[in-house]
């Protein structure tokens, strides 16, 4: 596999650390942390690589590839890029950047509703590949404006977010003032002058905003103004009439994030979708929550002949990556990832991420003498 990436920076954990030392503290701690007391953000990774593999050393073997089709279409790794909110904020142009990477790779990047860039800008780098992600707007209107520009610039796949009834009670963001109504207080500017890399590329590519629901605005809000209006615009909160308009409107695959239970799963069948991502918001939301590897599982094992089942949350390797397939994952996403990569690396993160974690996969896939993606459930060991 001719990839090449940066080898001072051969893990996530290594762009973590390197993207620490390049963003300021408010910025680093929205991106890296969860939510409470941080235990599930931890319990994600942990509980993943509890999963064991076994190899087959003496079997006929040629050679593996990580290639996987996904609602009919093929990509070069069973991996995306999940969505994630304010990333301008995390890194100058990160959206950008990785939209551009996936692109490059032929992997999907999902766009989130509350990020820096905008569906028309995603969809122009992915030549109309990019995945959007919809945060289900109150008004009417606002939707069907929304899911209409998705569809007209022709993102092939909606996911519709399920897991953020209330916001995250997160106490890094509070005592940042990054909670809603954000507020810029002396020890963040303090911050950003301590990172001269990322005031400058902000210089360069301006104050972050929500470019998707610019058009819906009112001009001249101040923070305050923006927090009520984000709070009165947006409900995460699902249910069935709020779904079915949606379903309804959209022609293309259908996919509903956050997913974290077999009820859920019945009813995302029930109601039409063409598939799951199964999630906890990266550790963001419930703290008392399971690992997003636990209902995995069962979830996998009793509803993956009837919807694409998917993952993400708390994968940070190619053998986090491997684990979750053989654990019965179609596909798998990864946010903090890969913004770890662009904040570590600017421009090359989002390449270097990719590059990386496709060959870490491979290699795992070479030691256990698997050949195809779809065989990897059958090298996992059941205690």
């Amino acid at each position: 596999m001719a990839l090449n990436f940066n080898y001072k920076y051969p893990s996530v954990d290594d762009l973590r650390k390197k993207a620490q030392q390049r963003i300021p503290r408010f910025a680093f701690e929205y991106l890296d942390g969860g939510c409470n007391e941080d235990v599930n953000i931890q319990r994600n990774t942990a509980e993943i690589r509890e999963v064991q593999l076994e190899p087959r050393y003496l079997k006929n073997y040629n050679d593996s590839s990580i290639k996987t089709t996904l609602f009919g279409k093929e990509y070069d790794a069973p991996f995306g890029i999940a969505p994630v909110g304010l990333q301008g904020l995390m890194w100058p142009n990160s959206p950008e950047i990785l939209a551009k990477a996936a692109f490059n790779h032929n992997i999907p990047f999902i766009l989130s509703t509350v990020t820096t860039c905008n569906i028309e800008r995603a969809s122009e780098l992915t030549e109309g590949n990019a995945w959007f992600q919809l945060y289900n707007p109150v008004d009417d209107y606002i939707r069907k404006d929304i899911i209409k520009r998705a569809g007209d610039a022709q993102c092939p796949v909606l996911v519709l977010l399920c897991d953020v009834p209330t916001f995250g009670y997160r106490p890094r963001d509070f005592r940042n003032g990054l909670a809603l109504p954000p507020k810029m207080s002396l020890q963040n500017i303090l911050q950003i002058l301590g990172k001269p890399s990322w005031a400058l590329e902000t210089l360069k590519h301006g104050q972050p905003n929500f470019e998707n629901i610019k058009p819906y605005m009112p001009n001249g809000l101040n923070l305050k103004q923006l927090g009520k209006f984000m709070d009165e615009t947006f409900s995460g909160r699902l249910n069935e009439e709020r779904i079915k308009p949606i379903r309804d409107q959209w022609k293309g695959k259908l996919v509903l994030k956050g997913v974290a239970s077999e009820e859920d799963t019945q009813e995302a069948i029930r109601l039409g979708f063409d598939g799951v991502i199964v999630s906890n918001h990266g550790g963001r939301q419930l703290d008392a929550g399971e690992s997003t590897i636990k209902p995995l599982t069962n979830i996998a094992e009793k509803y993956g002949n009837q919807i694409e089942v998917m993952m993400d949350s708390g994968l940070r390797s190619g053998p986090d990556i491997a684990r979750s397939l053989a654990s019965g994952a179609k596909f798998t996403f990864m946010g903090r990832s890969f913004m770890y990569g662009a904040a570590a690396l600017g421009n090359q993160g989002g390449d270097h991420t990719i590059s990386m974690l496709k060959v870490q996969l491979k290699q795992v896939m070479d030691q256990l003498c698997c050949e195809k993606i779809a065989d990897l459930p059958k090298h996992l060991i059941n205690h």
